[in-house]
């Protein structure tokens, strides 16, 4: 392929060459700092969107040992309930025993005794037989 060159000669003393060339070193100029703009904005960027990845590592992180501690804190509370629900059944079937105890007695003396009722805690536990005392309770018992 053949390239059409101009003499050196005549372009430095051709006035109209010489704009020519000017605004092509100028353009040239312009473009290169262009790029280096660029380049230095998407190496902001990318410092950016790294610093964002690790900030949220860092938050994923610390809500995954959140979780874990309110999972163990569930798990413990669950445990808990089921020893005071199986204490629950028991002392159910002590008062039941006594209350037995206390027919056998009603029946033999002829004496009218008081034979309290039985309530089922476990299937109605809103309807105990208690007075209703408040539950003191404070934000920090909520906190992870």
């Amino acid at each position: 392929m053949a390239t059409v060159q101009r003499p050196a000669s005549s372009s430095d003393s051709d006035p109209r060459y010489a704009n020519v060339d000017e605004r092509k070193r100028k353009r040239m100029l312009s473009n290169r700092e262009s790029a280096r703009r660029s380049r230095v904005r998407k190496q902001k960027q990318l410092e950016d969107l790294v610093n964002e990845v690790s900030a949220l590592q860092k938050d994923n992180g610390q809500l995954s040992e959140k979780i874990n501690i309110a999972t163990q804190r569930y798990m413990e509370m669950e445990n808990a309930n089921n020893v005071l629900r199986a204490q629950a059944v028991e002392l159910t079937e002590r008062l039941r025993s006594l209350n037995s105890v206390l027919h056998i007695v009603e029946e033999v003396s002829g004496f009218a005794v008081d034979i309290p009722e039985i309530p089922d805690p476990l299937m109605k536990p809103w309807h105990l037989p208690c007075p209703i005392q408040p539950i003191m309770a404070s934000a920090d018992m909520f906190e992870c």
